[in-house]
C-alpha cells in the first residue's frame, strides 16, 4: 500500500511529457489569491466596518449620554474637553477618561 503512495507522489512531481504544457505560474498562484480574498471578506472587511462605526460613535458622544468604558464602568457624560471625557459614575463622583476608553454609548433616556 505504501508503494502506491510513493509512486503517485513521484508521478505528481514528474515533469510533464513532451508536447504537454506545464501549468502557468498564474494558475499556481490562484489558490493563494483566493485564500486572501476569503480572509478579506470574512475577517478584515467586517473589522473595518466595526472600527468605523465605533469612531462615529465616539465623535457623537455628548453630555447627558450614558456610556460604558472599556474597563466596564457605567456612567453619564457630564463634560467633554477634547479627548478627555468627564463621566459621573455616582453622586458627587466624577472621573476623567480618554474618549477612546468609551466602549459603548446609550442614548439619553
Amino acid at each position: 500500500m505504501a508503494e502506491g503512495w510513493v509512486l503517485s507522489g513521484a508521478l505528481a512531481l514528474a515533469t510533464p511529457p513532451e508536447g504537454a504544457q506545464a501549468p502557468s505560474t498564474l494558475f499556481n498562484l490562484l489558490p493563494i489569491a483566493l485564500i486572501f480574498l476569503v480572509f478579506y471578506f470574512v475577517l478584515f472587511a467586517p473589522m473595518r466596518r466595526r472600527e468605523k462605526k465605533h469612531r462615529e460613535m465616539l465623535a457623537a458622544v455628548k453630555p447627558g449620554d450614558k456610556v460604558i468604558t472599556s474597563g466596564g464602568i457605567h456612567g453619564t457624560v457630564t463634560g467633554i474637553d477634547g479627548d478627555i471625557v468627564q463621566v459621573r459614575i455616582a453622586d458627587q463622583v466624577k472621573i476623567q477618561v480618554e474618549r477612546n476608553a468609551i466602549a459603548d454609548r446609550r442614548s439619553e433616556g
